[in-house]
């Protein structure tokens, strides 16, 4: 077996301090906006230079937005060259991620994760026009919507995830592939993330903060909302009251939606402003909520209107859909695209779910958000785990609370002699909604020493919160020794992790585990079992309708 040098001995510390860097400018734009204000890079198509055209902005479902492009592949070959130099391209990751991919189910199949990148980049003439601050041209954009799409491993139904963008987190050191430039790590709202290394630093942000792995990114503009909403005819949206979203005295900004109360379809520009609004509908929480309303909506329109049949609506989706998309590099073809959307057009739309991550108000700023502790980690253990946010499917087989045996992995590296192995055990009991639990870190180390692990001890500097326990690694030759201090305690192998922030087995005791020495049990997760927080909606509802603020009313 190989040995390492870490092994035998008590991992280092390292300081996990990092600095948060921005300028006053983006601050004040930033903080400015709080959570109830108003809403360059360098690239080019594939295989020309061309003068960049900046499209970002997602605003609904990966689902609708891959769907689009069916049929393509067949109608012909300059047409689809054509295609896919409407594409733009970037690269999927940029930074440090330690999220793991998931391990493949009994069938050989894995989930499918998409993020949906938006931004308020103003930095065309048409994006300014559209919406925003001529104040604003030429600032770094920032990620204002941001949604994940999970595709479960059987492909039978599709779960998706909003973090409203105002929510503070910690967002990993990132270097921009485009410009080269870098970026310390940071504490800040998670919309910054975009401005901090492109839209793979904002796909390592999620990873660290939702331990999920996410395949692929997608993002569209301003303009591309338009020209789709245009391309699609129209889609129904409801509101409870008359509605105008305007600025009014202290609080700039305002998408400019005004509607009748009732039901409506709204396309184009009216189609952009429904999914910027937040003001009328009382925060960027309820703006998630439109625009789940929309998503479900539209993906119900194309199944009606048989568009992937009608050749000239087809051809107008897809132009509108390529023209509209930045996508990660390795789904840059329209047969890659192609071939994503053959996997998701099957989900029924009651096997649809939209979702907020559940949030409470920053203790540091109550303009902003942090994660809601347990119910949030219950969103994201459901996503990793692959189990569905509705009920509509076949029951499991399992019995409440059992571990699937099929998903926890050995290592093929042999743990040392326990007495060998090396463990520092850091306090990472600190939540958003509770404080540290002194004395976490030397419990769990004495407890270990205990069970034979001598050279066990505590980290006595302050560690970084995790709300789930984990046990990281940096190597694989320490694998199995991780594994091993986790079988010890209890822990499942599912929360042994590699990470480059560490240089030698490290136990992590997160908010999960407050008492005691021998980690809880775990019930697992049961479909449909989503935290009434998360506000879920299914696709298949047509009942929903937003209710309007009243100083928006009119």
């Amino acid at each position: 077996m190989a040995q390492s040098s870490v092994r035998g001995d008590v991992p280092a510390v390292e300081d996990t301090t990092s600095p948060a860097t921005r300028t006053e400018e983006a601050t004040d734009r930033t903080e400015a906006r709080g959570r109830h204000g108003g809403g360059g890079r360098r690239g080019g198509r594939r295989g020309t230079a061309r003068r960049p055209r900046r499209r970002r902005a997602l605003r609904w479902s990966a689902t609708v937005l891959s769907v689009v492009i069916l049929g393509t592949a067949g109608a012909g070959y300059l047409y689809y060259q054509h295609l896919n130099g409407n594409l733009e391209t970037g690269r999927r990751s940029g930074g440090d991620s330690k999220a793991e991919k998931p391990q493949p189910n009994a069938a050989g199949q894995t989930p499918l994760n998409i993020l949906l990148i938006g931004s308020d980049s103003r930095n065309t003439a048409e994006n300014v026009k559209l919406g925003g601050s001529r104040s604003s041209v030429g600032n770094k954009p920032l990620a204002d919507v941001q949604m994940l799409v999970h595709l479960s491993a059987d492909r039978k139904n599709a779960s998706v995830v909003s973090i409203p963008r105002d929510t503070r987190v910690d967002i990993p050191a990132c270097t921009d592939l485009e410009t080269g430039d870098t970026y310390p790590a940071t504490n800040r709202i998670i919309n910054e993330s975009l401005a901090r290394g492109g839209a793979g630093c904002t796909l390592t942000t999620w990873e660290n903060l939702t331990g999920v792995y996410i395949d692929h990114w997608m993002m569209i503009d301003f303009a591309g909302v338009v020209s789709m909403a245009d391309a699609v005819g129209g889609v129904e949206v409801c509101v409870e009251q008359n509605v105008w979203d305007r600025p009014l005295p202290g609080v700039p900004g305002g998408s400019g939606l005004k509607l009748k109360e009732g039901r409506q379809k709204v396309q184009g520009k009216e189609a952009l402003q429904w999914l910027r609004t937040r003001h009328a509908f009382y925060s960027d929480v309820g703006r998630a909520k439109a625009q789940h309303m929309y998503m479900n909506s539209m993906i119900r329109t194309l199944k009606q209107q048989n568009a992937f049949t009608d050749t000239g609506r087809l051809t107008a989706l897809a132009e509108a859909a390529t023209k509209a998309l930045k996508v990660s590099e390795e789904i840059g073809t329209v047969k890659q695209l192609y071939d994503l959307a053959m996997q998701l057009k099957t989900v029924p739309t009651n096997r649809i779910t939209m979702t907020t991550m559940p949030t409470d108000t920053d203790p540091q700023n109550a303009n902003h958000l942090v994660p809601a502790g347990a119910d949030a980690e219950k969103i994201w253990s459901m996503v990793r785990d692959d189990v569905a946010f509705d009920k509509n499917g076949k029951p499991s087989s399992k019995k409440p609370g059992s571990t699937d045996e099929s998903k926890e992995k050995s290592s093929g590296d042999p743990a040392a002699a326990d007495s060998e192995i090396g463990v520092l055990v850091q306090n990472g009991t600190r939540s958003d909604a509770e404080g540290a639990v002194d004395g976490r870190a030397s419990a769990l180390a004495g407890a270990l020493v205990e069970k034979g692990f001598a050279r066990a001890a505590a980290d006595t500097t302050t560690a970084p919160s995790v709300e789930k326990t984990v046990v990281r690694y940096p190597s694989a030759e320490l694998e199995g020794d991780a594994q091993r201090v986790a079988k010890s305690l209890g822990i499942p192998t599912s929360s042994v992790q590699k990470s480059t922030d560490v240089t030698g087995v490290t136990l992590v005791v997160g908010a999960d585990w407050r008492t005691g020495t021998t980690y809880p049990k775990q019930q697992a997760p049961q479909a449909g079992d989503v935290p009434e927080s998360a506000g879920a909606i299914n696709g298949s509802d047509r009942s929903q309708c937003m209710d309007v603020y009243e100083p928006y009313r009119w």
